[in-house]
């Protein structure tokens, strides 16, 4: 957690995670964060349980960033250490669990439960939670809490336009407190009007057990040197406020408090009568407003003679504390597009998010390191594909052994269907490029698209706890043949060179070659029944190069699994065969080969 003192919630410098998709509540905090010139957003990640990781794309002023997406609160805490604030938007049914999980998480401190809803047992129980561990909730039932020109929560004060009007783009000297969100806003405004603006404002929420108390924020506050003094909103029901009275008494509160119990009007209506809140409700005469309103004068507090004249007792509070306003400009709000590029304040949604390469400076980058360092320190074409590809420097051992891959898998000579396509479209009088894709398209699971395949079944099989014998039998009962065993021509008593190779560069460097010792416990197999069916080419670079990956310390397991997903592997087929396909295009023009037609001879017309 981050070492602020115990008086302060949120500075400029506080991150949050955000618990489901809100995807308008995160604008409204990022304009915020612009709004009070924020250096870093304030949505450090988000925590989508329903959908996959990736990326959510927002505005930070007029430039878009991207903010991560996790699928587990854990792992978005494990990767933002640095955010210890949880913003909790999920569902009253599942909110429990998930606050209780943040609070139980190191990194947080502070916990804001919007919904409403929550069973009494299961606040009570969070409320006993957060004290034991030393940490705050607010809520649940709030819209959450602000720190003027620093750090707001989800949807508090509404829109820009409010924040602006209610001058909560910087520091102001008045804590406030209250159990409504809605009156919150509007208490926002009263506070702006009649002081230098506010400091800090929480809704704690209208439930019966709250997460944090009225007293424990204005305890809070009343710590704080830059707070000067403290506004309160009460409402009839609970006794709440006689907790603040016995504050004042007894010095717990030393500043100017200005306090108003909503609800008088309660006692025109029969008993009985529930104001909105959960906890909005007297059961006796105590917990009236009227009689509340009473005990706060009496002891000292500042209590208007209604809601009407809240904001006028505010300003004479104010005013005799002689503190002089700090004028800061008040931000300028984004407009929408067509205003906007009149005035020259335009943010326009991209097409496309590029985060391997950048052209726009003096030199390109691969992975942000210009080319010039790429090409200094000799990471060669291994190291501009793991930059480029992975987006990560590999091991010099890693670099090595893709540039072999290349090499052994470059070519294999004019009759394999790819080259053999290149060759008669480029006999047929077409150029480079058609003839390259011509041999492309023969790229598959037949021929040179083994790779992942291979990679991905090998590694279940390992990670399923299979024997190399269960794993054959099942590949067997399913009717598939096994993706990378099995070569037309070479065999036990004849092996492939390339195989050969790729073992012993794996062996010799690799800090485990787990996945390519079973791989031959299956090809001891699949052998004993008939002796071509040995690891081939491809599938022994597809199976090396996923224990590079979980091996070399550059990659999660989760990591290396979504690369075999994504087809990297077979990329690097392509990527070699383009080679060859060039080689055999350029052979073609250069013995200045015609239009080829296959000889009647060699086709069976049946």
């Amino acid at each position: 957690m981050n070492n602020k003192p115990d008086y302060i919630l949120f500075d400029k410098d506080t991150q949050a995670i955000i618990f489901n998709y809100q995807q308008n509540a995160i604008q409204r905090m990022l304009d915020f964060d612009h709004a009070c010139a924020r250096k870093t957003p304030s949505v450090a990640s988000i925590v989508n349980p329903t959908g996959k990781a990736g990326f959510h794309k927002a505005y930070f002023g007029q430039k878009e960033i991207l903010i991560p997406i996790y699928p587990t609160l854990k792992e978005a805490s494990d990767n933002h250490p640095h955010a210890d604030v949880v913003i909790n938007f999920a569902s009253f049914r599942s909110s429990y669990a998930t606050s209780k999980e943040a609070l139980e998480n190191k990194n947080i401190r502070t916990v804001a439960i919007i919904a409403e809803g929550v069973p009494e047992a299961r606040a009570r129980e969070l409320a006993e939670i957060a004290k034991l561990k030393k940490k705050w909730i607010i809520g649940p039932a709030t819209v959450g809490g602000v720190v003027a020109g620093a750090f707001k929560i989800g949807n508090t004060a509404g829109t820009i336009d409010n924040i602006i009007e209610s001058k909560l783009y910087k520091q102001g000297t008045v804590g406030f407190v209250s159990k409504s969100g809605g009156m919150s806003n509007e208490m926002y405004n009263i506070i702006a009007r009649n002081t230098d603006g506010l400091y800090e404002g929480h809704a704690i929420g209208g439930d019966r057990y709250p997460g944090s108390t009225l007293i424990e924020h204005l305890l809070r506050m009343n710590k704080n040197p830059d707070i000067k003094m403290l506004v309160c909103l009460g409402e009839v029901g609970g006794e709440d406020e006689y907790q603040i009275i016995d504050a004042m008494k007894n010095g717990g509160i030393t500043k100017p408090i200005v306090c108003w119990v909503t609800g008088t009007c309660a006692s025109m209506f029969s008993s009985g009568v529930q104001f909105g809140h959960a906890g909005a409700r007297a059961d006796s005469n105590r917990e009236t407003a009227k009689a509340k309103n009473e005990a706060l004068k009496n002891a000292g507090a500042i209590v208007p003679n209604s809601f009407d004249d809240f904001g006028e007792k505010i300003n004479d509070t104010w005013k005799k504390l002689n503190i002089k306003e700090k004028v800061v400009p008040a931000p300028k709000v984004t407009l929408d597009y067509n205003e906007a590029k009149a005035l020259g304040m335009v943010r326009k949604s991209s097409n496309f998010i590029c985060t391997i390469s950048d052209d726009r400076g003096e030199e390109v980058t691969y992975n942000k390191m210009p080319l010039s360092k790429v090409i200094n320190e000799g990471l060669g074409i291994g190291g501009v594909i793991s930059l480029l590809w992975f987006k990560r420097q590999l091991p010099d051992y890693c670099h090595r052994f893709i540039e072999i891959i290349l090499q052994v898998c470059a070519d294999h000579g004019p009759a394999v269907s790819g080259a053999h396509n290149t060759a008669v479209t480029a006999r047929a009088g077409k150029d480079l490029i058609s003839s390259i894709v011509s041999g492309m398209l023969t790229i598959g699971p037949r021929f040179g698209g083994a790779l992942d395949g291979a990679a991905s079944d090998f590694s279940h099989a390992l990670d399923s706890n299979m024997t190399p014998l269960e794993f054959v039998n099942s590949m067997k009962k399913k009717g598939d043949n096994i993706q990378g065993i099995g070569h037309r021509i070479k065999s036990v008593q004849n092996p492939d060179i390339r195989v050969t190779i790729i073992k012993e560069f794996a062996r010799k460097h690799f800090p485990s070659c787990k996945l390519l010792d079973y791989a031959l416990e299956v090809e001891k197999i699949t052998t004993s029944k008939r002796n071509n069916l040995i690891l081939n080419v491809d599938g022994c670079i597809g199976i090396c190069f996923v224990d590079m990956m979980r091996s070399c310390g550059s990659f999660t397991l989760e990591e290396a699994k979504e690369y075999v997903d994504m087809g990297a592997l077979n990329a690097l087929f392509v990527l070699a065969r383009t080679i060859g396909f060039t080689g055999h295009y350029l052979d073609q023009k250069r013995l200045k080969q015609p239009l080829y037609r296959h000889p009647w001879d060699d086709i069976a017309f049946l």
